[in-house]
């Protein structure tokens, strides 16, 4: 739909134009509910040096981005012609490099938040060698697939309570499900 050149609706009209939209915007749309609740947690509940720079986002091609950051449409392609893979050095270098550059100004006892898949080394054998015992995840991920991840995380930024983080590194990332969450009410 992004992508279609005859699509009208405000989004896409914005990632044609030379201004973009917001990364955030954009990967909430593509992601739905997984990202929503994402981004929704990380906005609610962000410490320096989050606050001050953005909220980052994992992106393939350009490393950490504020989710604030526009991207353009051919910026958007650009990130789907790369996977996500730690052989990928279109990926993995900008990473790395942007991990460092939030390592050297991030004050010492900050801790760095992950809230994207801990089950696999996609992002923590990255931002692991880089942040050590501070890169952390909040311990109730352990078992839950993308969905119940977003949907946790929704309901966490909904009513202001934050999870409990655990560092990466030391957590056992893998483990029985958990029971559902109950459905949501609507909203009206």
């Amino acid at each position: 739909m992004l992508f279609n050149p005859e699509a009208r609706f405000d989004l896409a009209v914005r990632l044609r134009s030379r201004g973009g939209a917001p990364i955030g915007e954009v990967f909430t749309f593509l992601s739905g509910l997984y990202f929503r609740g994402k981004l929704a947690y990380a906005l609610e509940f962000a410490r320096p040096p989050a606050r001050a720079h953005g909220v980052l986002i994992i992106t393939t091609g350009a490393g950490l981005l504020p989710a604030a950051e526009p991207v353009t449409l051919r910026q958007l392609k650009g990130f789907s012609e790369i996977d996500i893979d730690l052989d990928e050095p279109r990926y993995r270098r900008p990473l790395l490099r942007t991990a460092r550059d939030l390592h050297r100004r991030a004050a010492a006892e900050s801790e760095i938040v992950l809230l994207g898949s801990i089950a696999s080394g996609k992002y923590v054998d990255i931002l692991g060698m880089v942040f050590g015992e501070r890169l952390v995840f909040p311990s109730d991920f352990v078992g839950r697939g993308d969905m119940s991840r977003g949907g946790l995380m929704l309901r966490k930024a909904r009513e202001g309570r934050e999870l409990s983080y655990t560092p990466v590194l030391t957590a056992v990332r893998h483990g029985p499900r958990p029971p559902k969450l109950p459905r949501l009410p609507r909203r009206p």
